[in-house]
């Protein structure tokens, strides 16, 4: 299966999710910039309130695009044991890439959040979403920080991911949904997926997150959700 591009992707991931329509008890979460498309579709479809929950890749140095590890809101750090150890980096290689994140997802969350707090997940069912699973280093930056908030469950929620990512996440999360029922080994990269898999803007991000929080937000069975 492929998409036509994260939007489409939403829709068809919010099909496997559709258990979840209108539960009052349900938050979906996006992963900035490309999960954001992605869960927008999915919040709508389930009429359930949207948000986003702010991680960031730590690069490998001179390789940005291979993932050593992540970082995520509330100062968890994770890291891809098997990189580093393989490619001999440095603690303050590590240390270095991390600072820098650290200073661009504290300028997104400004810019993305302003003064709005981070919804309160105690007690909720977190459907975690991003546009696909490579090594999952991302996500599990995110699963580790969102256990900080006591929510009953959370659950990741992608439309493509690496075989060997998702068996990772059935120990880690309390369950893992893959639009693609099957998955293929090397996977080499979420964007192999899409047809269209341009960068998702901060601009972007922000107008899906005015509209889902518009006093004309989501509705289900004619309520008001957001």
């Amino acid at each position: 299966m492929r998409f036509r591009n994260r939007s489409e992707a939403g829709k068809q991931l919010a099909l496997k999710l559709s258990p979840y329509t209108g539960d009052p008890n349900v938050v979906v979460l996006a992963l900035p910039r490309g999960g954001v498309p992605v869960a927008y579709e999915v919040a709508r479809a389930l009429g359930v309130p949207f948000d986003v929950f702010l991680v960031r890749k730590i690069g490998v140095p001179g390789n940005a695009e291979l993932a050593m590890g992540a970082i995520a809101s509330g100062g968890v750090r994770v890291l891809n044991d098997d990189v580093v150890n393989y490619l001999h980096i440095s603690e303050d290689a590590i240390n270095e890439v991390a600072q820098r994140e650290q200073r661009e997802l504290e300028r997104r969350e400004r810019l993305y959040r302003g003064n709005r707090p981070i919804p309160n997940l105690r007690g909720k069912t977190v459907i975690l979403v991003d546009d696909g699973l490579a090594t999952g280093a991302t996500m599990k930056a995110a699963v580790a920080a969102l256990q900080k908030a006591h929510p009953a469950r959370i659950i990741v929620a992608v439309p493509v991911a690496a075989r060997t990512t998702c068996e990772a996440f059935e120990t880690m999360a309390d369950d893992i949904i893959c639009t693609c029922d099957r998955t293929y080994e090397p996977f080499y990269a979420v964007g192999l997926w899409y047809d269209e898999f341009q960068q998702t803007t901060d601009a972007e991000v922000r107008n899906l997150l005015e509209q889902a929080n518009s006093p004309r937000a989501f509705q289900r069975n004619g309520q008001l959700v957001a």
